[in-house]
């Protein structure tokens, strides 16, 4: 787990909010303050789709039981936008599983996919800067933390990449 502090906040909210960045990231949970709160749970609720709308989109995709950043930032980007900036927001994103699986046989280490309950940023925006934070999540304990490692150096390099410069926090 890392902590790293955004260095731009404008660019970082840009590629968040109006770029395809982030979009294949799931949300676990969104929370923004403003003059009121709101809070979003990611958990797809299938009770919303008709059963037509459910056989389609199970047939064209494996549907995730997070909803995807890319389902959610337009109402995130309508709470935030204004004259006014929000006091803060909170999101929490997950890696999908099909990256986490990735990531894993990528990486030395003696977990599997079923070892793994998620991969996480953790981003935080409070008193005009931007923090995010990695982390993981495991359904087993061990002592192996090489998965934690590359994690989190896929996280810097993914800011590096997009252009988005980060100090340690």
């Amino acid at each position: 787990m890392i902590s790293l502090k955004i260095n731009n906040t404008k660019a970082f909210m840009n590629q968040m909010l109006l770029q395809t960045t982030f979009d294949s990231f799931l949300v676990k949970e969104a929370s923004i303050e403003t003059f009121y709160s709101i809070i979003i749970d990611g958990r797809r609720k299938k009770d919303f789709y008709t059963l037509e709308e459910l056989e389609e989109l199970e047939e064209n995709s494996s549907l995730p039981e997070l909803i995807t950043w890319a389902e959610c930032k337009a109402l995130c980007l309508e709470m935030i936008k204004g004259k006014k900036i929000p006091l803060s927001f909170h999101f929490v994103l997950k890696l999908s599983p099909k990256n986490t699986e990735k990531t894993i046989s990528a990486t030395d280490t003696t977990l599997t996919p079923l070892d793994v309950s998620g991969l996480y940023l953790n981003i935080s925006f409070e008193n005009g800067s931007v923090t995010v934070i990695t982390g993981i999540s495991l359904n087993t304990f061990t002592m192996d933390k090489s998965l934690d490692h590359a994690w989190d150096e896929m996280i810097k390099k993914f800011l590096t990449k997009n252009n988005l410069d980060y100090d340690l926090a």
